[in-house]
């Protein structure tokens, strides 16, 4: 290399240097700190080069500034996308997911998430950012390793030239891989196995500012195709049951993070829920109820089972779209005379949930500051269990009838821990902490909706209400297949086994029901509204909502999940391939052409649909939404 060649490559080798360390670093993390699934080792290369293009197009801006800046602008870039890629890892950890944008900046949930990051956090994540500390090191150590001299034109251009040619082998090959990648913005997996997570995070940055732009370019048209939609798909309500229950008392339980499996399982002799065992044989219990939520986790079921509309691919409805007009069952019920409460310990603005929730139509949020919370009666994210539903019951009894509450635990939430006295069952012995731990917090809410019960007929209540309960979303992630397929007793979990294991209980207890039923048909949480409602005797018929009420003689049996795969009372279908699974056997089918494009296309037309609605805030048009936001009540506080 010429001299003067060499003295001007000088002024570009520290950052070079810091673009390939991030370039390794991600993939390194990347390989090892998520599941992904590489099957080839085609695969393999693409993961290896994906992070290049971004890491030296990112880095590189430090190439801008002047003299010794140009190295610290450098090393700043490598910590922030060091921060980026921790917070993935952390986020992954638990919700076996990327963060979109909406997720990492909802920063008012960060300070309730201590005891969840502090399980997932270990030293390795400290390692992360050690190669920035040596970075430093060493330009401090040899200052010749960088020459902060101007960087001239050629030079950047030749950089940022070599950084478009990686990016264009790297698509080429992705797409080679993967056809039509960039369509599939549900599918986080693959664009950061074969485009990168810097790369990822910039394309999810586009998404963010088209869906904020189409609020804005929305009008009462759109609504048609909509409302024709969901009029032909419309169901019978079921004759015998349909307004039974008019003015009584509705309570819906959220139980947190737990999955059908745990209904009648046993560990060491000792059943998991023996109350919930018992109380299934005096409810209906529908034990083919799947979880339809997505990065909003708890409120995506809550928003779900309010509205019967579908979550967002992409951060929580509850965050996201606070503001809008929907049309949910509170606002629904005002009209038969209901008073409508949330009781949840903890803080009000988690999850957004104290600006929502007047969107909503709640009267009333009960939450932190309405329990005595003390170091003895909490434990992980705050309230144990039992306490809350002792210290909800005086409450819930000053309520003005009828009325319709919701109720959110909290103890068995990630990391599942619990103090040695309130474990009522061993723990699990797989050698994976989390699932062991989990059947003893499952046992702990099961013991403690035991005494809520007996409270609610203690204090007179029980007989004149309507009781769910529903379980929100998985507890038990695809990091933890090998301790459940010890667990279940198999060699492995496939994806039909983990399309299963979304399954979460749903109860429904009728005023004085002595009976219980254990329906087999295929639901979701979408359908809980329109069952809730025509309980109640309120026709829907004009509501826009992609639920069918559970009790109807014509349910269709067809639940679709938020990443676009599906069940029906035939085929578990995985989204992004052709593979359909026989629901009975397990074993992979062949479905027609046809139908499977038809089946396919309805979760899509499903998805599509409801998601035009919240990104356009389509309800503001709707002639039926009697109460918009601008005139709901404020929810009560307490003292007023």
């Amino acid at each position: 290399m010429p001299t003067s060649l060499k003295a001007t490559f000088s002024r570009v080798r520290f950052v070079l240097l810091v673009a390939l360390v991030v370039w390794l670093k991600t993939y390194l993390v990347t390989l090892i700190g998520f599941d992904l699934k590489i099957d080839t080792i085609f695969q393999n290369v693409i993961l290896f080069i994906s992070p290049l293009a971004s890491s030296l197009f990112l880095v590189g801006f430090a190439l801008f500034f002047k003299g010794s800046k140009r190295n610290t602008i450098a090393l700043f870039i490598n910590f922030v996308l060091t921060a980026i890629l921790c917070g993935n890892v952390l986020f992954y950890g638990f919700f076996n997911d990327f963060v979109t944008l909406p997720v990492l900046f909802q920063t008012s949930n960060m300070g309730d998430l201590g005891s969840s990051v502090k399980e997932l956090a270990s030293f390795k994540i400290f390692f992360m950012f050690a190669d920035i500390v040596i970075l430093y090191i060493l330009l401090k150590k040899y200052p010749k390793l960088s020459n902060t001299g101007r960087v001239p034109a050629f030079m950047k251009s030749a950089y940022f030239l070599v950084t478009v040619a990686v990016a264009v082998v790297n698509l080429g090959l992705a797409e080679m891989e993967r056809p039509e990648l960039l369509t599939r913005s549900f599918d986080r997996e693959m664009l950061v196995k074969n485009l990168g997570l810097y790369v990822y995070q910039g394309y999810d940055l586009s998404l963010q500012t088209k869906t904020s732009t189409q609020k804005a370019f929305a009008d009462s048209s759109k609504l048609t195709e909509i409302e024709n939609y969901v009029n032909t798909n419309g169901v019978k309500t079921n004759a015998k049951l349909f307004g039974k229950y008019q003015g009584k008392n509705v309570i819906v339980i959220s139980l947190e993070s737990m999955q059908t499996f745990t209904i009648g399982a046993k560990v060491n002799g000792k059943e998991i829920t023996p109350f919930l065992n018992q109380y299934i044989k005096e409810s209906y219990y529908f034990d083919h109820f799947y979880h339809q939520t997505g990065q909003g986790k708890t409120s995506d079921a809550e928003f779900i089972i309010d509205n019967s509309l579908y979550p967002l691919d992409r951060g929580a409805v509850y965050f996201t779209h606070a503001n809008n007009e929907f049309m949910g069952t509170p606002e629904l019920l005002k009209d038969k005379g209901y008073y409508s409460a949330v009781f949840h310990a903890n803080n009000k603005s988690f999850w957004n949930r104290n600006v929502m929730y007047p969107t909503l139509g709640y009267d009333r949020y009960f939450n932190e500051v309405d329990y005595d919370i003390n170091d003895e009666n909490s434990v992980n994210w705050g309230l144990k269990d039992e306490d809350f539903f002792q210290q909800s019951l005086p409450l819930l009894n000053q309520l003005k009838q009828p009325f319709y509450s919701r109720f959110l635990t909290l103890s068995n939430h990630y990391p599942f821990t619990l103090d040695p006295e309130d474990q009522y069952i061993d723990q699990f012995n797989s050698g994976d902490e989390t699932l062991d731990r989990y059947v003893t917090t499952v046992r702990y809410m099961d013991e403690s909706i035991k005494h809520f019960i007996d409270g609610l007929k203690s204090s007179g209540l029980y007989d004149n209400t309507i009781i769910v309960m529903y379980g929100d979303h998985y507890g038990i992630s695809e990091n933890h297949n090998r301790a459940m397929a010890q667990f279940l007793g198999k060699e492995e979990i496939t994806p039909y086994d983990h399309m299963d294991l979304q399954r979460t209980p749903l109860i429904i207890h009728l005023p004085k029901q002595e009976t219980g039923k254990t329906i087999s048909k295929i639901a979701g949480q979408i359908d809980v509204k329109p069952t809730i409602l025509h309980l109640l005797g309120v026709d829907t018929k004009t509501d826009i909502e992609f639920g069918k009420d559970l009790f109807s003689p014509n349910h269709p049996e067809f639940t679709v999940f938020r990443d676009g795969s599906f069940v029906t009372s035939k085929y578990y279908y995985v989204a992004g391939s052709t593979t359909f699974y026989d629901r009975f056997t397990g074993e992979k089918v062949e479905v027609e052409e046809q139908e499977s494009k038809q089946l396919i296309d309805k979760a899509k037309k499903e998805l599509t649909l409801s998601d035009n609605i919240v990104y356009g805030d389509l309800f503001r048009f709707y002639t039926n939404n009697k109460y918009k936001t601008g005139t709901m009540k404020t929810i009560t506080e307490p003292n007023e």
